[in-house]
C-alpha cells in the first residue's frame, strides 16, 4: 500500500514526537511541518525537514492526505476545521477541545467534507494499562469491582503554556483526558456520575493534580489520581476483583496477581497487632490462594497511524470513534463542575 503524505502543525514537544514517528513509519511519509515560530521552522529545517512557510500553502499542498495538529488546545478548533475545510484527514492532539460545541463544530466539518478526524489516544497502547485490561476482558478474576490507575510526578505542572487556563492548562486536560479514556475502554462508555476534587499546590489558575472517582451503569468503579507534587509515587495500577486482586507497582513492572481459590476457613489463626488481635486482617497463604505475575503485553504505539490511515483508506470504523470523543470530553467537563461544586456530578 501506498504510504500517505502527512504533515505535522505544531513543531513542539509532541509535534516533535510526531515528526519522529512519521519518518520511521511503514505507512505514512512525512512531507513537512507548519510553526508559527520561525525558530522552530528553522530547527526543521536544520534537520533536513521541510517546513512549509504558510498554513495556507500546507494546505494547499495537494499532495498532503493528512494533517496532524499539535498546538495549545485553545487554538485546536479554528485549526482543524481549515484542514477538513480543505480536504484534509486530521488527527489532533488532545484534549481534542475544550467543550462540546467545540467538537461538535469539527465532527461536522469532517462529516461534510467527507474526511476523517480523530484525538490522538496514543495511550490506549500503554503496555501497563492493556495488562489491566487483559486480566480485566480475560475473567480470570471474575467481575473487577474497582481500578485505581495513578501517575505521580513531584516537579509541578509544566511552566509552558500548560500552566494557563486560557490555553486549556491543567492537569485534567493534560494527563487526566488519557487516564479517563483507559478506564472507560476497560469498563465501557456508560457512565453514571463522577466526583472530583483537584490540587491546588503549585498552580492557582489550574489544575495541578486531581482525584476522579467514575461510576459506571453496571456497578463498577474507577479511581483516577494526577499528582505532581508526590516524592513518594504509589502504585500504577491497582484491581479489586471477586475473585481476587492485581497490581502494577510501576508501568515497567510485570502485573502481580494474587488469585483466591478458597474463601472460608475454618482454621484461621488470629494475627496480633498493636491494639489487639484480629482475624479479619490475618494474611493468606499458599492453601487459599495462588500468587503469579502476568508478563507484559506486546505493544506498538504507532499501530494507532496504522489503524487511522486503514480507516481512511478502506471507509473502516477508526479506533477513536466520534461517541468516544465526546465522552471522554464530558467526563472531563464533569469532573470540572464536580470540583467548583464539591458534589458528585451525573452524566
Amino acid at each position: 500500500m501506498k504510504k500517505m503524505r502527512a504533515a505535522v502543525v505544531g513543531y513542539g514537544g509532541m509535534g516533535g514526537w510526531h515528526v519522529e514517528h512519521l519518518l520511521k513509519s511503514d505507512v505514512a511519509e512525512l512531507a513537512g511541518i507548519y510553526d508559527i515560530k520561525e525558530e522552530r521552522s528553522e530547527l526543521a529545517k536544520s534537520r533536513g525537514i521541510y517546513a512549509y512557510p504558510s498554513y495556507e500553502s500546507l494546505l494547499q499542498d495537494p499532495t498532503v492526505e493528512l494533517i496532524t495538529v499539535a498546538i495549545p488546545n485553545d487554538s485546536h478548533e479554528e485549526v482543524v476545521i481549515a484542514a477538513l475545510n480543505a480536504g484534509k484527514n486530521v488527527i489532533c492532539e488532545k484534549p481534542v477541545a475544550l467543550s462540546l460545541e467545540s467538537l461538535d463544530r469539527m465532527i461536522a466539518a469532517a462529516e461534510k467534507n467527507g474526511v476523517r478526524f480523530s484525538t490522538h489516544q496514543n495511550r490506549r497502547w500503554d503496555v501497563d494499562y492493556l495488562a489491566m485490561k487483559q486480566i480485566h476482558d480475560s475473567g480470570e478474576l471474575g467481575k473487577v469491582l474497582n481500578i485505581e490507575s495513578r501517575v505521580h510526578g513531584s516537579r509541578g505542572i509544566p511552566s509552558d503554556w500548560r500552566g494557563e487556563k486560557e490555553h486549556g492548562g491543567g492537569m485534567l486536560y493534560d494527563w487526566g483526558i488519557h487516564l479517563i479514556d483507559q478506564m472507560l475502554m476497560v469498563f465501557g462508555w456508560d457512565v453514571k456520575s463522577v466526583y472530583c476534587l483537584c490540587d491546588h499546590i503549585t498552580n492557582q489558575e489550574v489544575d495541578d493534580g486531581f482525584r476522579l472517582d467514575i461510576h459506571f451503569q453496571s456497578g463498577q468503579r474507577a479511581t483516577i489520581e494526577l499528582g505532581t507534587y508526590n516524592f513518594i509515587a504509589m502504585p500504577r495500577f491497582y484491581m479489586r476483583a471477586e475473585k481476587g486482586s492485581a497490581l502494577i507497582t510501576d508501568w515497567r513492572e510485570e502485573t502481580q496477581v494474587v488469585k483466591c481459590k478458597h474463601w472460608h476457613e475454618n482454621d484461621v489463626l488470629p494475627v496480633k497487632t498493636a491494639a489487639g488481635l484480629t482475624k479479619t486482617m490475618a494474611p493468606r497463604d499458599s492453601v487459599t490462594t495462588d500468587t503469579y505475575r502476568v508478563p507484559r503485553p506486546a505493544s506498538d504505539v504507532h499501530d494507532y497511524y496504522r489503524h487511522f490511515i486503514k480507516a481512511i483508506r478502506e471507509n473502516g470504523e477508526q479506533d477513536v470513534t466520534y461517541e468516544q470523543m465526546r465522552t471522554d470530553l464530558k467526563v472531563i467537563l464533569a469532573a470540572f463542575r464536580s470540583a467548583e461544586t464539591g458534589l458528585p456530578v451525573e452524566l
